[in-house]
């Protein structure tokens, strides 16, 4: 689990770290900032971390105006010494509200609910997405498992899935009905045009006018695809998702 800790009260921050380590020494604390400005540069040019600890009062203002940089999938635990800010803390996606002095077991309680949420996220968008396709075979139709798909591709109004064999199958879906039918975790769309499992990737290259060439692998055969200059952080973000 990765943790950004925003807080500025050297002691408090200290604290947070001591008691994440004793509650799980695998979890990894990306950084400790103290203030509203340097939250939001560290967001605004970094992947964000799973969960994050934020004061509410911090150096140069309340935190309420960094919500907006923070993605509202991305889960916040907020530590305050005041009781009187629930109401907006609860706005954005919060797991818990801890009142200063935070304890051991008052930290424990709220990453455990932490879990508890992504757990059930993860079950939610398991059991919503597709988990086969009926394509055409000569004169037979056969089903074809999600997690057997290299890529999808459009060429003009038709769209093709490409089985990790390297055969092609016409399906009757638009690529865009079918980049929300599919599980983010694992595809992504890269252009207008192909939508691409992270089985299927093999090489990854920065390209010119800073996009990145996508090499993606189905069968015997390989194929590309360019991601444009302003996919390349939710790219990035996704890749390192997994």
């Amino acid at each position: 689990m990765k943790i950004l800790i925003i807080e500025d009260e050297p002691l408090a921050a200290e604290r947070l770290q001591i008691l994440l380590a004793s509650y799980d020494a695998s979890i990894e604390v990306l950084a400790v900032l103290d203030s509203v400005f340097s939250a939001k540069q560290w967001l605004e040019t970094r992947l964000l971390p799973d969960l994050i600890l934020l004061d509410i009062e911090l150096a140069d203002g309340r935190c309420f105006p960094l919500l907006g940089s923070i993605s509202p999938d991305c889960p916040v635990i907020f530590t305050t010494a005041y009781d009187q800010f629930a109401l907006d803390a609860f706005q954005h996606l919060s797991v818990d509200y801890l009142l200063k002095p935070v304890t051991a077991t008052s930290l424990a309680r709220a990453l455990n609910r932490y879990k508890s949420m992504r757990t059930g996220q993860q079950e939610i968008y398991q059991s919503r997405y597709k988990k086969r396709f009926l394509v055409k075979i000569g004169t037979r139709m056969s089903f074809i498992e999600t997690s057997e798909v290299s890529y999808f591709f459009a060429d003009g109004k038709n769209v093709f899935l490409v089985h990790r064999d390297g055969m092609k199958y016409p399906i009757d879906v638009t690529i865009d009905k079918l980049e929300s039918s599919l599980d983010p975790a694992y595809f992504f769309r890269f252009s207008r045009k192909i939508i691409g499992s992270v089985g299927a990737i093999r090489d990854i290259r920065t390209f010119i006018n800073s996009r990145l060439r996508i090499s993606l692998h189905a069968g015997q055969s390989m194929d590309e695809a360019i991601v444009s200059r302003e996919r390349v952080q939710a790219f990035k973000q996704w890749a390192n998702a997994q």
